[in-house]
């Protein structure tokens, strides 16, 4: 009898094969004590292994094909950074000595330790990281093991085989591209985990985050991986298989017309020009940007520089990676958003007290102000970088007007410091701030007067609109991004910053979904920010649609209180013959 599971979706398209379930590393670790004549020899065999994972990583870094995701190489150099952590690298061999145990129980205790710090953490994208320890330290208890460290190239994978893993690393997926892997699905992960992300990248078929599914599936079952869906069928019937071998055909026709769209104008058939714009979290991602022709970057996510290292980075350190930023674009804009850091995302050099609520703590642009200097630091980089190209510079997390003032005086004083030390820098940059914070949308009249543009972080407004944690899997399918009032506030900040000729973007994951391309361009929004991958498939709706005759339609949407009502009419807004 064929089952149906339900996960989340992040990669599209449809891929029939035969299961392959990749086995754990850590199911049953051993354990035992050790006499005292062998505590040293059994700290340096954890430490031999430690050196191993790193020459393993180290070699898949610089082994990666051509045609990998851009994002893959980044991630390798964030399980090495890991791996250098302490909490990996030394503290289980301190515990192995404190307590005459043997090392894979003491790689275990440690691994449960940062297990509890991670699970305690507020942000999803920080929370996720979890993963990435997991995998490091998978490898780790593998090399202790003497296993196979290695998932793929190593087996003999039939033609079209699907993956059946508790979690896949960016180590794992190295030779996806050239393998004879036609899909994967996970137990675990997130939207914003790095499997979500390589899965997105991989443009291939894959569903995460369905709890136990390895437990149901056997060697060598056929399944099908709706991507598109986030749907597993597991022991298909004939009129399922041949459905879904009719969908693969349409999606893959689908994929060669929208590869067409690379070099056409984002023009509505009414002759607006739309701005499609692609988020980043390394200057790796800027290859991927330009492999869709995207207008810019519309979200430059500085945190990565700042998280998995002892020490702040200096000013020049962080200039260097903007330069190259600037020099990689070749002249297309580039927008830096000012760290996003917090007590639910904490480095270690930063010594503040954890919050009981760390979503609604000192986090955002709450902890740049009570970090002035660090503060600082950065604005000075943005600004010396800004000399060399088109960036500007967005604060994250405004909930007031005080706020973007108090961030003003500090500017001022950065570019006071910069011209003092004679140092090239945009002395008229462009500023502008993330709404993400109810506050913000609703007092967006009196903010816009002091800055040049805004960006929309839809993610964050609608967790904070709603009050719901879009992670936690006992309220997450109340995150509602088509909720009206999410939707009345959007339709207001988007009119007011129009009225008042204030550039306006959205840079969450409503900007890259075609599903709500229609409802925001019916709003007045002409400029999206999104995951590179998604911009073809926007753009194919942008090019379909026509401007004037949808907002006719978006004020039925918006005047509606009907949440059902609601989604129907934006199903319709999608069917209608402007596009498909």
């Amino acid at each position: 009898m064929s089952i149906v599971l339900h996960g989340i979706a992040v990669g599209s398209g449809v891929a029939i094969g035969r299961a392959h379930l990749v086995v754990r590393g850590m199911d049953e670790v051993p354990h035992h004590e050790l006499p005292e004549n062998e505590i040293d020899a059994e700290a340096e065999r954890y430490e031999q292994a430690v050196k191993a994972t790193r020459r393993q990583l180290e070699q898949l870094r610089t082994a990666i094909p051509e045609n990998a995701p851009t994002e893959l190489g980044a991630f390798i150099s964030l399980h090495l950074m890991l791996l250098s952590d302490a909490t990996l690298s030394r503290d289980p061999a301190d515990i192995i000595v404190k307590q005459k145990i043997n090392a894979e129980w003491a790689l275990k205790q440690q691994v449960d330790f940062l297990t509890e710090q991670f699970n305690a953490i507020g942000d999803d994208y920080l929370r996720e990281r979890k993963q990435d320890m997991l995998q490091v330290a998978e490898r780790i208890y593998k090399n202790l093991r003497g296993l196979n460290t290695d998932i793929i190239g190593t087996e003999d994978f039939e033609d079209d085989s699907i993956l059946i893993a508790h979690d896949l690393s960016p180590a794992d997926t190295v030779f996806f591209k050239d393998g004879r892997i036609a899909a994967f699905v996970t137990d675990a992960g997130g939207p914003t985990s790095h499997t979500a992300i390589l899965g997105r990248s991989l443009e291939m078929p894959s569903v995460i985050a369905l709890n136990h599914v390895r437990d149901l599936i056997s060697e060598d079952e056929w399944v099908i991986v709706d991507g598109s869906s986030g749907v597993l069928i597991i022991d298909p019937d004939a009129v399922v298989l041949a459905e879904y071998r009719r969908e693969m055909r349409e999606f893959k026709n689908q994929q060669r017309q929208l590869s067409r769209l690379k070099k056409t104008a984002a023009t509505t058939q009414d002759n607006i020009n739309i701005e499609l714009l692609g988020n980043i979290e390394t200057t790796e991602d800027i290859k991927n940007l330009h492999k869709f022709n995207a207008d810019g970057v519309g979200l430059f996510r500085s945190e990565f520089t700042y998280l998995n290292r002892d020490t702040l980075p200096t000013e020049d350190e962080l200039f260097g990676i903007y330069l190259e930023a600037v020099k990689k674009l070749k002249g297309k804009s580039l927008t830096i958003r000012t760290v996003d850091l917090g007590v639910d995302k904490n480095p270690r050099w930063f010594g503040h007290n954890r919050s009981l609520n760390p979503a609604l703590g000192l986090t955002g642009i709450r902890l740049c102000l009570a970090e002035p200097m660090m503060f600082r630091t950065q604005m000075r980089a943005i600004l010396r970088a800004a000399a060399h190209g088109p960036v500007r510079l967005m604060w994250p997390m405004i909930s007031s007007l005080e706020e973007v003032q108090q961030c003003l005086t500090h500017l001022n004083i950065a570019k006071e410091q910069l011209a003092e030390q004679d140092k090239a820098f945009d002395k008229d940059i462009a500023v502008g701030i993330m709404v993400e914070i109810p506050s913000a949308a609703l007092a967006i009249g009196a903010l816009l007067k002091c800055v040049d543009f805004i960006s929309i972080g839809t993610n964050d407004l609608i967790q904070y609109t709603l009050a719901v944690d879009r992670g936690d899997e006992s309220v997450g399918y109340l995150y509602q991004p088509t909720h009206p009032a999410v939707l009345k506030l959007l339709q207001h900040v988007i009119r007011t910053a129009n009225r008042m000729q204030k550039q306006v973007s959205v840079c969450g994951e409503m900007a890259g979904d075609k599903q709500y391309t229609r409802l925001l361009l019916g709003m007045g929004l002409r400029r999206f920010s999104m995951n590179p991958n998604n911009l073809l498939a926007v753009k194919n709706r942008v090019i379909q649609s026509d401007v004037m005759m949808l907002e006719t339609e978006i004020q039925r949407i918006t005047r509606s209180d009907d949440l059902d009502k609601i989604t129907k009419l934006i199903k319709k807004l999608n069917q209608t013959n402007q596009g498909t």
